[in-house]
C-alpha cells in the first residue's frame, strides 16, 4: 500500500508535475517487479483540476472543491494511465467514501473488488470521492484512507510518501538539532508528543498528525508503516527490501479481525461512554463485556447498534464498540446491575480494545 499526497505530485500553483507522476509510477512498477501487488492511494485531483478551470488558487468552498475534483480526477487518472502504459501496466480507478466503510455489506464488496483487481494484475488507484462527498461522509485525509484500505487489500506494508525524510523529533525547518526517528513502536510516547504538538500547531502542519494516526490504524491491522521522502526515486524499493529508510513504525504484534477492524476504524462514532476504573480493569484484564454498572457518563445521542467510544476515568479512549442500547437507555441504566437493565451495554464480541 503506497500513498502519495498532492504536495508531492503537483506544482505549487496547481497542475500535476510530470516528473513526480513518472517517479511515483516507477516506484509502483518496481514494487510489482519485486513480486508485490501494490495499491496506490493518490491525492491530486483538486490540484489537477485548477489549471483546467483557470483557477489560480485552491477553492475554499465545498462546491468549488467538488468542481475542481470532478474535472481533476479524470485528468489525474489519464496521466497515471499513460505513465503506467509505458510499463505495460493497467490501472483502475477506485473512489471511496466513508459510508463504504461504515456499511458492512459495502465494505465487503469493496474488499472483493480490490482482491479481484489485484488478481488480474491491475494497479488500483484509490482516492476519496471528493466530487460527491459531503462533510459527514468525509474520511478526512488520504493518510487515513490508505490505512483503512490496508485491510481491504491485505497489505503487507503501508508506505506514506511525503515531503520530508520521515518523522522528526521536532520541526527540522526550525530546529537544526531535530533528529530523524528511524524506528518507533506504534504505541511509543514520542508519537503522542508529535501528535499533540502538531495538533496545537507547535510545529509544522506537514501532515504529521494524520500520518501518526494512519500508522497507528495500520498497526492494528498488523501492518508496519514506513514514512519516507517521495522525492527519493528508490525509497519504495528500499522500504520493501527492508533497508533503513525513513521512519519505520512497528505494528501491533497481533492484528484485529476484519470485523473488529471495521468496528474500530470503519464506523464513525456517535457518542462516548465514560466508565469507572473497575469496569476498565474488567475490559482490559478479564475480557469482559461492558455492563451498565460501570458506566459513569454518557455523551452524545445514539441508537442501539451504533458505534461509541469507551473512555476511562481520565478521559482517554480505551475501546470502541457497538452499543446494544440507545443513549437514553444507557443513561437510565448507568450504575445499575445488568440483571435490572436487560443485559450488556456493549457485548465483548462487539468491543475493540484500543490500548
Amino acid at each position: 500500500m503506497i500513498k502519495v499526497g498532492s504536495s508531492s505530485l503537483a506544482h505549487e500553483g496547481g497542475g500535476l508535475e510530470d516528473a513526480s507522476i513518472e517517479r511515483t509510477v516507477q516506484q509502483i512498477v518496481d514494487a510489482k517487479t519485486m513480486g508485490y501487488r501494490p495499491v496506490l492511494v493518490s491525492s491530486g485531483a483538486v490540484a489537477a483540476g485548477l489549471p483546467a478551470l483557470r483557477l489560480a488558487t485552491r477553492p475554499t468552498d465545498v462546491p468549488g472543491l467538488q468542481a475542481a475534483a470532478a474535472v481533476g480526477q479524470g485528468l489525474l487518472m489519464r496521466q497515471y494511465s499513460a505513465a503506467f502504459a509505458k510499463h505495460d501496466v493497467v490501472v483502475g480507478q477506485v473512489l471511496l467514501t466513508r459510508d463504504v466503510f461504515a456499511n458492512r455489506s459495502q465494505y465487503l464488496h469493496a474488499r472483493e473488488a480490490l482482491t479481484r483487481m489485484l488478481a488480474l494484475g491491475v494497479v488500483p488507484v484509490v482516492n476519496e470521492n471528493d466530487t460527491v462527498t459531503v462533510e459527514e461522509l468525509r474520511l478526512g485525509d488520504n493518510d487515513r484512507l490508505a490505512a483503512l484500505v490496508c485491510h481491504l487489500a491485505d497489505a503487507a506494508m503501508l508506505v506514506l510518501l511525503t515531503d520530508t525524510a520521515g518523522l522528526f523529533s521536532d520541526d527540522p525547518r526550525l530546529n537544526d538539532s531535530a533528529e530523524l526517528l528511524s524506528a518507533v513502536q506504534h504505541n511509543d510516547s514520542i508519537l503522542d508528543e508529535l501528535f499533540r504538538a502538531t495538533s496545537r500547531g507547535v510545529f509544522g502542519s506537514g501532515g504529521v498528525t494524520t500520518k501518526v494516526a494512519a500508522a497507528r490504524m495500520a498497526a492494528w491491522s498488523g501492518v508496519p508503516t514506513v514514512i519516507a521522502n517521495a522525492a527519493d526515486e528508490h525509497v519504495v524499493h528500499q522500504a520493501l527490501a527492508g533497508d533503513d529508510v525513513g521512519t519505520w513504525i512497528d505494528p501491533h504484534p497481533s492484528g484485529l479481525s476484519a470485523r473488529k477492524l471495521w468496528i474500530a476504524f470503519g464506523i464513525p462514532r456517535r457518542g462516548e461512554v465514560t466508565i469507572d476504573d473497575g469496569a476498565a480493569q474488567a475490559l482490559r484484564k478479564q475480557g469482559r463485556s461492558l455492563l451498565a454498572v460501570g458506566v459513569r457518563l454518557v455523551t452524545g445521542d445514539f441508537d442501539a447498534g451504533q458505534a461509541v467510544a469507551v473512555l476511562g476515568s481520565d478521559g482517554a479512549t480505551i475501546a470502541k464498540g457497538l452499543v446494544r442500547m440507545s443513549s437514553q437507555a444507557v443513561r437510565d441504566a448507568a450504575g445499575r446491575h445488568s440483571s435490572m437493565v436487560g443485559g450488556e451495554v456493549i457485548h465483548r464480541d462487539d468491543l475493540v480494545m484500543l490500548v
